[in-house]
């Protein structure tokens, strides 16, 4: 029996109601026996077929939906798109004996929050069903709010909502570096955390599509992938995106890469395609911070092209800033201007540890004609390395905002704020065929 129940007295007033959505009636019955066991969940419904669901959820306005996808009359995959339009507040988990990837994509691009296949464990069932109503919490009480009030006061709220989702400023952070192991997820990672706060939302895109680590720093499990979003990037709903998209406890929206290097194969196909997600779900939020490869391809050159900002980060070593002066001057080649260009050293040794075995921040700067905008100096790799495994940002994990380089990481999102707020946002480029891709020799 699942151990995570809450006590009694406290059910009552936190249940988690549910519908089960089955056509064959010894699974409902068996879920349902199941259940009734956790103290936290109380099965208000069953159905036999989708459209049986759709009215039942329409009519009881569940929590929580467990919906199998092969079903008569109507199937899970319609009735789950039926009800993300007309119970919104309700949350669906899907079932199926079929445990592929294609079943699964399907029904999380239908609406589905999660995904199980049959026959279902009771405490993955009952652990995905906490996860998933924890979650789905602020839509659940957006629209719980608007019910309390007037019709008048409801469609005041629906309006500002509408505008605070649709029409946010967009700004797109992208973090580069041409060489690798200097820390770039470490810096996309805890910028994006360090931008969040009360009122602004942030997106953090993992385009490093081959190896990929945000979903391993933040301890993320995501079923919704780079991979997904693309295969309906010319159709692609910001709102629904909103909605399958991983969420991080710190509330920050995450699009993981696809889970295997061979998957990216398909991506790389179609170089502009992560482009055109970010460009089509970008006034969604305040901010999206994109994490990069170090590979100067077409996937990070349409990337490149739509950015606001370039977070370039380098490192005090030869080969790191040799690197960094060869990206620059292409920079150059390709128009952008140098303002866009926020240039970040990492991992730099005070002057009393550095002893000549790195380059002084002066002598870059000279060498690469540019100044550096944030230095983060070197920290014990332990602290790093205690944050991912806890899944949590360093930004996070470091309450001190004193200490580096959770401070660093702070006067950068601040740095970054001022910039495009104050300056304004500068108007995106035009994205370059996805199929044929910019191609790095060609366009310089």
């Amino acid at each position: 029996m699942s151990s995570n129940a809450k006590g009694s007295g406290e059910s009552k007033l936190q249940q988690i109601t549910i519908l089960l959505v089955d056509d064959i009636p010894e699974t409902r019955e068996n879920i349902k026996k199941l259940l009734a066991f956790e103290s936290d969940m109380k099965v208000v419904g069953v159905a036999s077929n989708g459209r049986e669901g759709l009215e039942q959820a329409s009519l009881l306005k569940p929590n929580i939906i467990i919906m199998d996808i092969n079903m008569p009359d109507m199937d899970g995959l319609q009735a789950t798109s039926m009800i993300n339009k007309s119970v919104p507040q309700s949350a669906v988990i899907m079932m199926s004996v079929q445990d592929d990837a294609d079943y699964m994509r399907r029904a999380m691009l239908a609406g589905a929050r999660d995904f199980l296949a049959k026959p279902v464990n009771i405490d993955d069932l009952t652990n995905t069903i906490r996860t998933v109503y924890k979650n789905h919490e602020p839509i659940r009480k957006q629209y719980e709010m608007s019910s309390a009030m007037t019709p008048a006061d409801a469609a005041r709220v629906a309006q500002a909502l509408e505008q605070g989702i649709g029409e946010r400023a967009g700004n797109i952070i992208v973090v580069y570096s041409p060489q690798g192991g200097v820390g770039i997820t470490t810096v996309a990672t805890g910028l994006a955390t360090s931008l969040m706060k009360k009122g602004v939302r942030v997106l953090l895109v993992d385009a490093d599509l081959q190896f990929g680590d945000v979903a391993t720093f933040l301890a993320i499990q995501s079923q919704i992938t780079t991979i997904e979003m693309a295969q309906d990037a010319d159709d692609l709903d910001p709102e629904h995106f909103d909605n399958v998209v991983a969420t991080h406890p710190s509330g920050l929206k995450v699009l993981v890469a696809p889970q295997r290097p061979e998957m990216a194969e398909e991506l790389f196909k179609r170089p502009g395609v992560v482009a055109q997600i970010v460009s089509k779900v970008r006034n969604n939020y305040d901010y999206i911070v994109v994490d990069t490869s170090h590979a100067l391809n077409d996937v990070n050159l349409a990337l490149l092209d739509i950015a606001h900002k370039i977070v370039l980060v380098t490192t005090p070593s030869l080969p790191s800033v040799k690197n960094t002066k060869f990206v620059l001057d292409l920079f150059d080649k390709l128009e952008y201007d140098a303002p866009r260009t926020m240039l970040v050293l990492n991992k730099v040794y005070s002057e009393r540890d550095r002893r000549g075995a790195t380059l002084a921040r002066d002598r870059i700067e000279q060498f690469l004609k540019r100044q550096v905008s944030v230095e983060i100096p070197v920290v014990d790799e332990r602290m790093i390395m205690a944050a991912i495994l806890k899944g949590v940002p360093v930004t996070l994990a470091e309450r001190d905002r004193s200490k580096p380089p959770v401070k660093q990481m702070y006067d950068m999102a601040k740095v970054l704020e001022e910039t495009l707020n104050g300056e304004g946002v500068p108007a995106l480029a035009e994205l370059k065929d996805e199929k044929k891709g910019g191609g790095l020799f060609r366009r310089s």
